[in-house]
């Protein structure tokens, strides 16, 4: 790794200044690579931030110091009229696909190879390169002496569209080749969106009321033609590098996988599920293994390539009609099909949340038969304008649910009225409701509604709830299937010695284990008022607020017969939080639940924190802790905050007061630095803890 050296002051030397630059722009590509390319990181973000801040500080005081490969370079942020064309000087040609998608395929391409070799029949086999076919935009980059001076789209081949601005926002595409570059090389490549970055951003488009994107194919390409390139800032695209095209000054491999190693030594991201094979027999393995592995991959792919291995033999057999002899792409089975929505029904899911489902004419896409897929939820779906009868398409890739993304247009046979969202839930028959200014309409039965059942009983159990050790989602699920507990008062019946003989029948359960069980229920019945209003699961209201209920009303009853006005003089509790806690309270059902708990056995002391606390130093401060610190858990940092009275918030906003960042720490951090809220380290909150009186021990 390149060494450190203490940062330079503003007023320092012009020759020392221009050293530091370009050590700071060194360390940062070094880490850049690291991060995006290795996903191998070596030092925490913040650090990797400070070294960011200082070199533009730099660069701000000096103009003269900033070069067009440094990282501050990355987001240029000039709004662009159009694109300008760009000639390829070698054409960016596109390879013949083969759609058989049986073994055929790949045998067939093999025989095509060997008879325009004109090998014999007992010749040996051929090595091919076998790769992804990535579903995202072909993309040239070239570089002059190791500097990134364009990147160019396909286009029709011959043209394509300058897109460097929104090119270089993207982290795995180096600003400069590591190594001794080429005086001048073209490397291409595929810039694409993986699955995990297409779901986030469409969930911050559900939360924000916007427009969702069909598929990660189509969001990278409309990305990198955006004409702002700060508009691709909750736009994360990936790219992985596959060719070569224009070269001048560099002796190339005689082998394509030769050249992709070198092209990855060179800093750019090459993909790892790669492979050289022997004959048909080989690339028919690849293309059965990759099918196999498609659905786990982080990323669509549509199909496998296969390529000559040799260079030379690929200068033998030339193109054909603009297409490669050399290389075919080798498909899979398309994740988007067209069908009929049948009907549409409501799943009520494990938290309670309303959820539109399409009964689908059945389609096989993506690898399997589908007849259910999701709409999201009710805005969702009016967005989309799907109504039932319409023909729509429907998108599964890989482990993600089944998506209906749109309708094909086209008019209805009559008149269809809007889907509208039960005021019932459909499984307990409880209200539903919407929060304000939420999307999601959730069944307020929460206790008592048999489709949450299980997620409630394992949040009662938790460890900061009622903590009841050994009562994990195995046992719950057991549990709840064999009709043991039906609702969470069923669990304290278990808390005796017929209760031990059920527990021990299940699954063949060892009667210690049965009896750690229910020793552990005993022991959670002695609990804290905080704890077991916490427990009970009621939205929005998380350990903080329960511990400040807790704490202003000191009893359960005076909590359960609060009003609105008087949950609203809550420390921290607003409109929101308070009409959850007022909606849950009101349910007469849940009412019921808790009486029986409280039937069971489960006691604290009913004033307990209502008294006066003594003053709490860091009150009324909002932290936000973000990666992982030296010493401290998440847990013991949280516990150590808010016994000195702030509040741990679980993501930034302008009413945050500090950030605490450890390694790895991500877009919390960043957002910090948009909002400027300080950030701070671990030493610097135990310091701060000990200065208010509330530190202690680290370890």
């Amino acid at each position: 790794m390149p060494s450190d050296s203490a940062a330079q002051p503003a007023d320092a030397p012009a020759a020392d200044l221009a050293a530091r630059a370009a050590e700071l722009r060194e360390r940062l590509a070094y880490h850049a690579q690291r991060y995006y390319v290795q996903d191998a990181p070596e030092i925490p973000d913040a650090e990797y931030d400070r070294m960011f801040a200082e070199l533009q500080a730099i660069e701000a005081a000096h103009p003269e110091l900033l070069t067009s490969d440094s990282p501050t370079q990355r987001v240029i942020g000039r709004v662009l009229d159009g694109f300008a064309p760009v000639r390829h000087v070698v054409p960016m040609l596109s390879i013949r696909t083969e759609t058989d998608t049986t073994p055929g395929g790949a045998i067939a391409f093999d025989a095509r190879v060997r008879r325009e070799l004109e090998l014999p029949a007992d010749a040996p086999a051929l090595a091919y390169a076998a790769e992804l076919k990535f579903d995202g935009l072909a993309i040239n980059l070239r570089y002059e002496h190791g500097v990134l001076l364009q990147a160019a789209t396909r286009g029709d081949g011959e043209t394509g569209e300058d897109v460097t601005q929104n090119v270089r926002t993207i982290g795995q595409i180096p600003l400069r080749l590591l190594g001794t570059a080429p005086p001048l090389i073209e490397i291409r490549g595929e810039v694409y969106m993986r699955r995990d970055d297409f779901e986030r951003l469409n969930e911050r488009q559900r939360e924000r009321g916007g427009k969702t994107f069909i598929n990660p194919r189509n969001t990278a390409a409309g990305a990198i033609r955006q004409l702002d390139p700060k508009a691709l800032a909750d736009k994360k695209l990936s790219f992985f590098a596959y060719g070569l095209g224009d070269l001048q000054g560099w002796a190339q491999p005689d082998t394509h996988s030769a050249t992709l190693d070198a092209i990855a030594a060179f800093g750019l991201p090459v993909c790892a599920e790669r492979a050289v094979v022997q004959g048909a027999d080989g690339l028919v393995a690849f293309h059965t293994e990759m099918g196999a592995k498609r659905d786990a991959l982080p990323f669509d792919i549509d199909g496998v390539v296969y390529k000559v291995d040799s260079i030379a033999l690929q200068k033998r057999l030339g193109f054909v009609t603009r297409e490669p002899r050399w290389a075919v792409a080798h498909k899979y089975p398309a994740q988007e099909q067209i069908t009929r929505l049948n009907a549409i029904e409501i799943q009520v899911g494990r938290t309670g949340k309303l959820t539109p489902v399409a009964k689908l004419e059945p389609v096989f896409v993506g690898g399997t038969t589908v007849s259910n897929a999701t709409l999201h939820n009710l805005f969702e779906l009016r967005r989309k304008g799907v109504r039932i009868g319409d023909t729509v398409i429907v998108r599964r890739a890989g482990d993600v649910i089944p998506e209906v993304v749109g309708r094909v247009p086209g008019a209805r046979a009559g008149y269809v009225p809007n889907f509208r969202m039960p005021r019932a839930c459909p499984v307990c028959g409880s209200r539903v409701l919407r929060e304000k200014g939420g999307i999601d309409h959730r069944c307020t039965g929460g206790l008592f509604c048999a489709a949450q059942r299980k997620q409630a009983i394992l949040h009662f159990a938790g460890r900061r709830a009622m903590d009841i050790e050994g009562l994990g989602d195995k046992l719950v699920d057991q549990l709840v299937e064999g009709a043991l507990i039906r609702t969470l008062p069923d669990l304290y019946q278990l808390a005796n010695e017929d209760g031990m003989a059920r527990l021990a029948a299940l699954d063949r359960m060892a009667d210690k284990s049965a009896r750690n069980i229910v020793d552990a229920l005993e022991a959670s019945k002695r609990t804290t008022l905080a704890r077991f209003v916490y427990a009970l699961g009621i939205r929005q209201v998380g350990e903080a607020t329960a511990r400040d209920l807790a704490k202003h009303f000191g009893s359960l009853d005076r909590i359960m017969d609060a009003s609105l006005e008087q949950l609203l003089e809550v420390r921290d509790v607003g409109p929101i939080v308070a009409q959850s806690i007022h909606t849950f309270f009101e349910q007469p059902h849940n009412r019921e639940v808790v009486e029986q708990l409280r039937a069971s056995g489960i006691a604290w002391d009913e004033h307990e924190g209502a008294a006066d606390a003594a003053p709490q130093p860091l009150s009324g401060r909002v932290f936000v802790l973000t990666g992982s610190l030296p010493t401290l858990t998440r847990d013991a940092a949280k516990a150590m905050i808010e016994a000195a009275g702030g509040k741990v918030a679980g993501s930034v906003s302008k009413k945050t007061h500090f950030v605490v960042a450890g390694a790895d720490a991500g877009s919390k951090l960043d957002k910090a630095h948009t909002l400027g809220v300080e950030v701070i380290g671990e030493a610097e909150l135990l310091a701060m803890l000990e200065e208010a009186g509330a530190g202690g021990s680290s370890s």
